[in-house]
């Protein structure tokens, strides 16, 4: 499996700290961001990861060609990562969509648990990592379940039934219909505004797997500086640094 990190954006709700720096290198407890999934992703045997870059792209390989660890890494440039939505940087890494792969969310920190579970727990096919909660914010990417499955996920969902959140974590297994589908999502009216689950919304009714963390499950999406607070005063860090 190689792990697929959408790094493109700036994060222009975390200025000025990414006034000069692109959004995965913003520190958070004592790492950057992409450090935290890349570590997170070793910890869960991948051995390759792919980072989509877009804003200050040049300082994202320099840390990545400082960065200590047995992850091999690819850079790979989004030249639309500033007009275009997140689908646009998974489309920059489609040439990876058909192996397996694991797609993550650039702003997202998570306790090397929540990955390693993650990669071991997910079934065959294509599979959603999401959390229960009755906790859900305007940002949230919202997803409804029925049993094991992936029943609906977008963020106008009416929260009496989208009742999950979304990790930003989807798992593959292999096979073309992931790239199939974001062919045909980009393709579609308003394609290229579209937030990358919207693939996993095209795919539900075919089978998409739900898989629903523990509701302990150390994780944080990272939109502003109160996010950076909360994981380090709130949270702690994974059992690879304490």
């Amino acid at each position: 499996m190689k792990a697929i990190i959408i790094a493109a954006g700036q994060g222009s709700r975390l200025l000025p700290l990414t006034l000069d720096m692109p959004k995965c290198l913003v520190r958070v407890g004592g790492r950057a961001i992409i450090d935290h999934q890349l570590d997170a992703a070793e910890a869960a045997g991948i051995t390759d990861a792919v980072v989509v870059g877009g804003y200050r792209i040049d300082q994202v390989g320099d840390h990545l060609a400082r960065r200590a660890g047995k992850i091999a890494t690819t850079l790979v440039f989004n030249p639309f990562w500033s007009i275009s939505s997140s689908i646009g940087s998974v489309w920059a890494a489609h040439d990876h969509l058909r192996d397996a792969f694991m797609l993550m969310n650039g702003d997202t920190v998570f306790a090397a648990s929540v990955i390693v579970d993650a990669v071991r727990a997910a079934p065959p096919g294509l599979t959603l990592v999401v959390e229960a909660t009755t906790d859900i914010h305007q940002d949230d990417m919202r997803v409804a379940i029925a049993g094991r499955r992936v029943a609906a996920v977008g963020k106008g969902l009416d929260p009496a039934v989208a009742d999950h959140r979304s990790l930003g974590i989807v798992l593959s297994t292999g096979g073309d219909a992931y790239a199939r589908a974001l062919r045909d999502t980009i393709a579609a009216p308003g394609g290229t505004d579209a937030y990358h689950h919207a693939v996993v919304a095209r795919l539900a009714a075919h089978g998409v797997n739900a898989l629903v963390v523990d509701p302990a499950a150390d994780w944080q999406e990272v939109d502003a500086p109160a996010d950076i607070a909360r994981w380090e005063h709130g949270r702690h860090e994974d059992a690879l640094h304490r």
